[in-house]
């Protein structure tokens, strides 16, 4: 064993450089990076590996530079693999690799790792550690061999890849840091590879028209600046075989298989062979190799099969980060001449992305053109959910005249959160491990029966703990909660009774200096509460909208307490984001994410802001149906919102809907004996459910009533009550009503409406407003249905049927598909045979056949 302790440089090497390109010719590199390092480390040894690598020794080139002594050591087992895992570089205390001399621009981060334990006692099990580059965490207490014995692949025989994207500025060095997690752990790393990446290969080109950038699932756009760093999740393509690193386009990347992840038995691979020439017209020749776009996953030929269920991948993820998805089309099938040949619908996590995808118009009316699309999708972390799926979904199109789909391969990356984290949210070190070594070198470890019992036993109770202490926290969640009442001791930065654990404390003067000393001129909002600041945090780097309570309110307290309590353990992209509160000198403070478009009210009938066109009213309300439809199912108890109205319905400078204020929100009914709980009317005049002020019993469906209005206000343009109008139209609920019973729902449509889609839509719209108003709240739907039949209104408006009232086209398709659905209790999609508009979520996005499952 080796201790290397001078400082190396990675600059003294550009004479190798120039044969990590040998085992490619120039005819075969479509992409030449100007940056390719292959690093063996630990090792002096140069050599080269069959997918196309060439491995440089850094124990002899000056390529580490190390702030405290480093060890090298031999591997005590071998792999069949071949690559860089004879020998490792690693420490019980922190080690850096520096580069130097590197171009500006985006660069692929890549780390091998060979889970085994090393000479000299370097236990595997110990091998716990974190990665950070540059101001990215890549890796956080990664327990290497926890992660290597839970890859299933046996081919992999204990080895480790991990793949990043990186930005660099002109002179700017890259920095890779190995952290041991605690006393007795080490880190090691037995590979780096560093290549050069086109600048707008996967980050958002600036020029690009709106058109072109990435959408947001459940929003708009998205944009992958590169101050951002990507983890690389999945590299998926469709063929009878794997794409090696050595035929990639010059960029070292390997594509799977995708047959680990689909969930379709059906699912065929058609390859078209290679008489067609490939025209990059769409996207540029490095984007992937061209074998990706000569084959495609597809249903088969049987239709009547095909139509029935959906063509489904489930990839495993982490929560709690967005995700970059792009998909990778090429019409090459000799049976489609035309558009509408063969059409199909996207679904991701069960939102319609893509209602009519043509790939074949998407190439210019031409076979041969590979086209890519990018989506953003966030991932929302409930607080017991460690692991988590998105599931990409394909459905032929009713219209089609061919009933398949047709994918060439799926990339899917994360992105970094708002700290600069790429590592899953588990940030505990999980515990190190005793392992016995065994002396078969062709073995590295042993288990036995009593040691794996152990681990089992562990994890049970561990389980029971985590459930313990959960259900505890969440029986803590009250309206009626005020921490040190009965004393009257006032809250400071030391209170234990309020969530630190979740979200942040602000001390007064950091809220002074936030908001300028409470400047009048920071006001962005006034209500009940109090007033609503914009300010600056963070050194001025944070935007933050700061809500300031009234002073003397008994009630507000009620409401402040409620609000930190619920809001801190939600998360979701469509619930405002609580970053923190101040309890300090009577204050009392709530800091959110400032949302840049201000209320939704603001832009249906607020003078001064622009009129939302009709395609993003309806995206803002289907956002608002999936907040309300996560507070419904989506955590432990049922979470009723009390207050749903357009002012609570702020938007982001993406035009992003999130549902706020939950001062009155309430824990729903809890147990299976339970209906409804009886509490005191709470809400706002106009928006109350008559039900519930009635009868003062609660039950999630008078959100859905409150929504309905909330729909009503977005089709009219109006306010819901208007005192001054003559006496039927002064309720928007019963004019509604009056002109739907007539056969003339239209009249209610606003001004600014008019015009922008088909009477049909407008129509359909408006019914499903009057669904949620019904008088018995066990008539409504379920905010799932709703959330589905948005959709199919956004899809209506997308398909541009025309004013056709006499049931062509695709929404009478589906009225006639599902007319015989009935009624159901619970999240069950149901209809109404008298209205059409009722049109079940499960359209497309569920598998109607079990050979689909």
């Amino acid at each position: 064993m080796e201790t290397t302790t001078e400082p190396i440089a990675l600059g003294t090497i550009l004479l190798l450089l120039l044969l990590s390109f040998s085992h490619l010719s120039k005819a075969d590199v479509i992409f030449d990076p100007p940056d390719l390092l292959t690093i063996n480390c630990g090792s002096s040894t140069n050599f080269s590996t069959p997918e196309g690598r060439n491995w440089i020794g850094d124990t002899n080139t000056k390529l580490l530079a190390v702030s405290r002594g480093s060890l090298i050591a031999t591997a005590l087992t071998k792999t069949t693999i071949q690559g860089p895992y004879d020998s490792a570089r690693l420490s019980f205390s922190n080690f850096t690799y520096s580069t130097f001399n590197l171009t500006a621009g985006p660069k692929f981060l890549r780390l091998f790792f060979f889970s085994t334990s090393y000479n000299n006692n370097f236990n595997r099990s110990k091998a716990v550690f974190s990665v950070k580059a540059g101001p990215y965490t890549l890796l956080q207490h990664f327990n290497a061999s926890l992660n290597a014995d839970a890859d299933d692949d046996p081919a992999r025989s204990n080895i480790l890849f991990r793949e990043y994207c990186i930005n660099l500025q002109e002179g700017q060095n890259l920095n890779i840091t190995f952290i041991p997690s605690s006393t007795g752990s080490y880190a090691f790393i037995n590979g780096i590879e560093i290549v050069s990446m086109p600048s707008y290969l996967y980050y958002t080109d600036p020029n690009v028209d709106i058109g072109g950038l990435p959408k947001l699932v459940g929003g708009q756009t998205y944009t992958i600046e590169n101050n951002l760093a990507l983890e690389m999740k999945y590299r998926l393509r469709f063929g009878d075989r794997s794409i090696p690193a050595s035929e990639d386009t010059g960029m070292l990347r390997t594509w799977d298989v995708h047959n680990q992840y689909i969930t379709t038995q059906s699912v065929e691979s058609l390859d078209f062979g290679n008489k067609t020439k490939l025209i990059f017209s769409k996207t540029p020749n490095y984007t992937a190799p061209d074998q990706v776009y000569r084959s495609v996953a597809n249903m088969g030929p049987d239709a009547s099969i095909n139509k029935g269920f959906n063509l489904t991948w489930q990839l495993p993820v982490d929560p709690g980060f967005t995700y970059m998805l792009r998909l990778h089309f090429c019409q090459l099938n000799p049976k489609v001449i035309q558009s509408g040949d063969l059409i199909f619908l996207i679904y991701i996590r069960d939102d319609l992305v893509e209602h009519f995808v043509d790939i074949f118009s998407w190439g210019g009316k031409q076979r041969g053109v590979p086209v890519v699309r990018d989506y953003a999708v966030i991932i929302s972390a409930p607080d017991t959910q460690k692991k988590a799926y998105l599931s990409v979904k394909f459905h032929p199109h009713p219209q089609s005249l061919i009933e398949d789909v047709e994918i060439n391969a799926i990339e899917l990356f994360k992105i970094n959160d708002t700290t600069g984290n790429l590592a899953r949210p588990d940030s505990d070190p999980p515990p190190l491990q005793t392992v016995q070594i065994s002396k078969n070198k062709n073995n590295s470890t042993t288990r036995t029966p009593a040691a794996v019992a152990g681990a089992v036993s562990g994890v049970v109770l561990f389980s029971l703990i985590t459930v313990f202490f959960l259900t505890k926290r969440r029986k803590s969640v009250s309206v009626s909660k005020c921490p040190n009442k009965k004393d009257g001791t006032s809250l400071g930065s030391g209170s234990s009774s309020l969530p630190t654990h979740l979200c942040r404390h602000f001390s007064i003067a950091e809220i002074r200096a936030a908001t300028n000393n409470f400047d009048e001129q920071m006001v962005v909002g006034v209500g009940g509460f109090g007033n609503v600041y914009k300010g600056y945090i963070d050194d001025g780097s944070t935007c933050v909208a700061v809500k300031r309570l009234k002073r003397g309110s008994r009630q507000g307290i009620n409401e402040f307490m409620n609000e930190i309590e619920m809001l801190s353990q939600l998360r979701h992209l469509h619930l405002v984001s609580l970053i923190g509160y101040c309890y300090e000198n009577n204050e009392m403070i709530l800091v959110y994410d400032f949302m840049e478009r201000g209320t939704l009210r603001d832009h249906l009938y607020g003078a001064d802001n622009q009129s939302l066109p009709w395609e993003q009213r309806v995206e803002i309300c289907i956002g608002v149906a999936r907040g309300l439809h996560y507070l419904h199912t989506g955590v432990k108890q049922v979470i009723i919102h009390r207050d749903v109205k357009t002012t609570n319905i702020l938007l982001d400078e993406k035009w992003v809907a999130k549902v706020s204020d939950f001062g009155l929100s309430r824990i729903g009914p809890t147990g299976n004996s339970m209906s409804h709980v009886n509490t005191q009317v709470k809400g706002s005049i106009g928006y109350l459910d008559p039900e519930y002020y009635k009868r003062q019993r609660l039950t999630e469906k008078s959100d859905l009533y409150s929504f309905g209005v909330v729909l009503l206000e977005v089709l009219c343009g109006r306010q819901p009550l208007i005192h001054w109008e003559e006496k039927q139209r002064i309720s928007v609920v019963k004019w509604a009503k009056h002109c739907y019973e007539k056969g003339c729902l239209g009249e209610v449509v606003g001004p600014t409406v008019k015009g922008q889609t088909t009477a049909q839509c407008l129509q359909k719209f408006g019914e499903i407003a009057l669904s949620c108003l019904q008088e018995d709240g066990t008539e409504r739907p379920s905010m799932k249905d709703v959330v589905g039949m948005l959709q199919c209104v956004l899809q209506l408006h997308y398909s541009g049927v025309g004013e056709d009232v006499s049931g062509s086209g695709v929404f009478s398709q589906l009225d006639a598909d599902y007319s015989n659905n009935t009624t159901s209790d619970g999240d069950s999609s149901w209809t109404r045979n008298e209205s059409s508009v009722l049109i079940p979520h499960d359209v497309f996005s569920e598998i109607k056949d079990p050979k689909g499952r």
